[in-house]
C-alpha cells in the first residue's frame, strides 16, 4: 500500500492509504468458474433453485397462522367480492365474454400466489391491458369479416355475428362465430406476451422498469383513461355507434356520440346516473373516512347486484330495450393451445402489453416491499406474471398485471402473505361454478359504470400537473405528450412517445448540466459556487471549476464552452496562436518564458482546478477533451489540476494515458487541497524566479 502525500495530515503522517487493487482473474479463468458452477449439480443447489423459481415453497412451510390467517382470510374475501364485478365489467373493454374475465381472475390469483415474491400485489383484471387487448381484437375481428360490436343487448349465444363471405368461414371452421375467434385472438396475444415477460425475467432485465418514470406512467394512465371513458360513454347513453379504430378514435367517436346523441336509451341514461353517483360516492366517503373503516364497503358489488334485480323484476330489456350482460355458462371450458397463425399476427401488438404489465407489476411490487420493509425480486416478478399470461393463455385468459386499487384495497384489509390469492381464487371459482347465471339481466350501461368509477384516481392526477411543472418542466412535458399522444393517436403511440420524450430529457439533462465558478467560504475548506453564495473568497490566480454531471462525447463542447466562458479565457484560440507566434519566431512549441510561466497576461491566472465530484463517468470523447485542455493549457503555462474523483474516473484517466508519473501531483481528493497545492507551487516558482534575477 502507497501513502497518498497530498492526503498527509499536518502534522506530516499519511492520513490516508490507498490500497492496491487485486489483480483481476484472466477471462479464461472467468469462464472456466462459471462454467463449473453452473454444470456444478447437487441437492442443495437444486433445492435452492426451485425456491428461487417457486418462492411460495420457501415462505409456505414458515406460515404462521395465528398472526397471519385472519389478515389473509378478510383481504382475500374482500378482493374476490371486488374482481367478480370488475371482472365482469371490463370484459367490455377487452371485447369477450364476462366468462373468460373470470377465468383470467381465477388463473393469475393462483400462478402469482405460486411465483409471486410481493406479500400484497393483487395480480389479475387491469383496465388499461383490457383496453390495450380489446383494441387489437376489434381489429382482427374487422379484418377476419366479423363484426367486433356485440351491443343489441341479446343472449351471448345468441349474438355471434355471421360471416361476410364463405372464404371467412372455411377459414375460422363452421363452429367459430365471433366471440370464438375473438378468445382465440386474446389467448395468441397473451401468450405472446407471457413469452415477453419470461424471457425478460430469464435474462435478467427487471432493470428495464425504471427506464419507465413516474410522469411517464402517470401520463400513460391518464391518457388511457379518457381512452376507456370515451369507449364506454355509448354503454352509459345506450346508444349504437360505430366502433373507430386507429389514430383519432377519441375524436372520431365523441363525434359519432354528438350525432346520435337523440338515440340515446331513456333506461340506460337514467340508470346511469343513478349508479355514478352512488358509486362515486361512496368513493369519496370511503377515501374521506378510511381511517375509520377496517373493511372497505363493497359498493361496485352492491350496485351490480341492487341493478340486477331491478333490471329482472323491471323487465328493463324487453320493455325499454336496454342491452344486458346475457347469458354467463358456468364450470370451466377445456384448455386449448392458441392459434400459432394468430401469435404471428399480434407478436408486434404484445410487445406494449408486456412492457405495460412489467412496468405496472414491478413498480408496484417494489414500492408495497419498500413500505413494509421486505425486499421483491423484479426478475422473478416478471417471471411471476409472464407465467400467469404464459399458462392462464392455454385456460381461455387474457393479458393480466398487477393493480393499484385491488392491491391498496388488499393492504387495507390486513393482507400478510399471498395465501389471500388462494382465498380469493377460491370466490371467483364460487362464482364460476354456481352464481353466474344471476347475472343475466345485469344492464351494460351498470358495468361501464363500474369501470368509469374505477377511473376517478387516474384521472384525478391532471390536478398534480400545476405542481410537476413547478418541481420539474422537462418530466411536466413528457406527462402532457404522453397523454395527448394517448387520447389523439393511440395508447401504443403513447407509451412509444412518453419512452422516447424521457430519454430524451434524460439525454438534455446530461447534455447541458450545470456548470459553476466556485470559491472558498471564509475559515472553511468548503467551497461553493460565487453566483449563489456572498462573501466567498477567492484564491488569486486560481480557476475552479464545478462540471456537474458526466463528460462524454455529447457534452464535450458544452463542457469547454462553459469553461472558457467561467475563466475569461479561450484556452483552444490561445493556445493556437501562441503555438503560431512561436513557430513564427523559430522558438520551440510549447516553451515558454519564466515571466510566462508565473502568471499569463492573458489569462491573469496560473491554475485551474476541476472539482470532478459530481463527474459520473468519463468516455473516450471526454478523456480526448481533458488531454488537449491539459496541452492547450500547458501551452499557455497554465496547471490543469483534478480533484474528487471517483475510482471509476481514476481508472479511465490512468488507463487512458492522462496521468503522468507523479499522479498526485494532478490529482487530489478535495478541491481544497489541490488550492493549496497549486498554492505551493506557484510560490515556489516565484522563489526561483527572484533567485535566477539575484
Amino acid at each position: 500500500m502507497d501513502a497518498c502525500p497530498q492526503c498527509g495530515r499536518q502534522d506530516g503522517a499519511p492520513g490516508l492509504v490507498r490500497r492496491r487493487p487485486p489483480v483481476p482473474p484472466s477471462f479464461r479463468e472467468q469462464l472456466k468458474g462459471r462454467l463449473r458452477q453452473s454444470c456444478a449439480c447437487h441437492r442443495q443447489r437444486a433445492w435452492a433453485l426451485v425456491q428461487d423459481l417457486v418462492p411460495a415453497v420457501r415462505w409456505l412451510p414458515q406460515y404462521r397462522p395465528r398472526e397471519d390467517l385472519a389478515g389473509d382470510v378478510m383481504s382475500g374475501l374482500v378482493i374476490g367480492i371486488i374482481l367478480v364485478p370488475q371482472a365482469i365489467a371490463y370484459s367490455l373493454l377487452a371485447g369477450l365474454q364476462p366468462l373468460y374475465s373470470l377465468y383470467t381472475s381465477f388463473f393469475a390469483n393462483l400462478i402469482y400466489f405460486l411465483l409471486g415474491t410481493s406479500r400484497h400485489v393483487s395480480v389479475g383484471i387491469f383496465s388499461l391491458l383490457c383496453l390495450m387487448v380489446g383494441q387489437v381484437v376489434d381489429r382482427e375481428l374487422q379484418l377476419a369479416g366479423l363484426d367486433p360490436a356485440h351491443d343489441d343487448g341479446s343472449p351471448p349465444g345468441t349474438n355471434d355475428s355471421i360471416l361476410n363471405a364463405s372464404a371467412t368461414q372455411l377459414t375460422l371452421g363452421p363452429d367459430c362465430g365471433r366471440d370464438c375467434y375473438a378468445i382465440r385472438i386474446a389467448t395468441a396475444l397473451t401468450l405472446m406476451t407471457g413469452i415477453y415477460q419470461v424471457l425478460m425475467g430469464v435474462l435478467r432485465l427487471g432493470f428495464m422498469s425504471a427506464y419507465l418514470s413516474p410522469p411517464l406512467l402517470d401520463g400513460f394512465a391518464m391518457g388511457a383513461s379518457l381512452t376507456i371513458l370515451t369507449s364506454q360513454l355509448k354503454h352509459l347513453l345506450g346508444v349504437r355507434v360505430p366502433r373507430h379504430r386507429g389514430p383519432g378514435m377519441v375524436l372520431s367517436t365523441w363525434l359519432s356520440l354528438l350525432r346520435h346523441a337523440g338515440q340515446a336509451n331513456v333506461c340506460d341514461v337514467v340508470t346511469s346516473a343513478v349508479c355514478l353517483a352512488v358509486l362515486l360516492a361512496a368513493r369519496e366517503l370511503s377515501d374521506r373516512y378510511r381511517h375509520r373503516l377496517k373493511v372497505p364497503l363493497p359498493t361496485e358489488l352492491l350496485v351490480i347486484v341492487a341493478a340486477t334485480l331491478a333490471s329482472h323484476f323491471g323487465r328493463f330489456h324487453q320493455r325499454f330495450g336496454s342491452s344486458v350482460a346475457g347469458d354467463i355458462p358456468t364450470g370451466f371450458q377445456a384448455p386449448r393451445a392458441p392459434d400459432p397463425g394468430l401469435m404471428w399476427r399480434v407478436a408486434l401488438d404484445a410487445v406494449s402489453l408486456a412492457l405495460v404489465g412489467s412496468a405496472f407489476s414491478v413498480s408496484l411490487a417494489e414500492m408495497f416491499a419498500r413500505n413494509h420493509g421486505y425486499s421483491v425480486w423484479a426478475n422473478q416478478e416478471l417471471l411471476a406474471v409472464g407465467s400467469c399470461n404464459l399458462v392462464g393463455s392455454f385456460f381461455h385468459c387474457f393479458a393480466t398485471s398487477a393493480a393499484l386499487a385491488k392491491s391498496l384495497v388488499k393492504t387495507a384489509t390486513g393482507c400478510r402473505t399471498q395465501l389471500s390469492s388462494v382465498v380469493s381464487a377460491a370466490v371467483v371459482l364460487l362464482v364460476l361454478l354456481a352464481l353466474a347465471p344471476l347475472f343475466r339481466d345485469l344492464q351494460r350501461c351498470v358495468l361501464a359504470c363500474v369501470i368509469v368509477a374505477s377511473l376517478r384516481g387516474a384521472l384525478r392526477k391532471v390536478g398534480d400537473l400545476p405542481r410537476l411543472w413547478r418541481l420539474s418542466r422537462a418530466d411536466a412535458l413528457v406527462w402532457v405528450a404522453t397523454a395527448a399522444t394517448c387520447v389523439l393517436v393511440s395508447v401504443e403511440a403513447g407509451l412509444l412517445a412518453g419512452v422516447v420524450l424521457s430519454l430524451l430529457s434524460l439525454a438534455g439533462r446530461t447534455r447541458h448540466p450545470h456548470t459553476a465558478l466556485l470559491a472558498r467560504v471564509h475559515g472553511s475548506a468548503f467551497y461553493e459556487d460565487i453566483s449563489e453564495f456572498e462573501g466567498l473568497v477567492s484564491e488569486p490566480g486560481v480557476r475552479v471549476v464545478r462540471f456537474a454531471g458526466p463528460l462524454y462525447y455529447a457534452n464535450k463542447d458544452f463542457f469547454l464552452r462553459s469553461l472558457y466562458t467561467l475563466t475569461g479565457l479561450d484556452a483552444g484560440c490561445a493556445a493556437a496562436r501562441r503555438r503560431g507566434l512561436e513557430a513564427g519566431s523559430g522558438q520551440a512549441p510549447g516553451t515558454a518564458g519564466t515571466a510566462s510561466a508565473l502568471v499569463p497576461s492573458a489569462a491573469g491566472f496560473h491554475t485551474v482546478v476541476i472539482d470532478c465530484a459530481p463527474l459520473l463517468f468519463l468516455d473516450v470523447a471526454g478523456l480526448a477533451t481533458l488531454q488537449g485542455l491539459r496541452r492547450d493549457y500547458e501551452a499557455l503555462a497554465i496547471v490543469l489540476l483534478l480533484a474528487g474523483c471517483s475510482p471509476a474516473v481514476r481508472g479511465v484517466l490512468s488507463r487512458g494515458g492522462f496521468l503522468q508519473e507523479d499522479e498526485e501531483t494532478q490529482l487530489f481528493h478535495s478541491v481544497h487541497s489541490a488550492v493549496q497545492a497549486a498554492r505551493a507551487r506557484h510560490r515556489q516558482l516565484e522563489l526561483e524566479a527572484a533567485d535566477s534575477v539575484l
